[in-house]
């Protein structure tokens, strides 16, 4: 019972921090393009340039 009065409040500074490291990236406009850097990797050109 005395390990559930400090794993419910850390479980609870847990689940708040990653709730705010997600809502930074979704303001940070980490997720506008899903699209392009697959496309990147596609017309990726491995030949060196002259």
């Amino acid at each position: 019972m005395d390990s559930l009065y400090l794993l419910l409040p850390l479980s609870l500074v847990l689940v708040f921090l990653i709730g705010a490291v997600f809502w930074w990236a979704l303001r940070s406009g980490q997720f506008d393009d899903l699209e392009g850097p697959r496309h990147r990797l596609l017309d990726d050109d491995d030949r060196p340039s002259d």
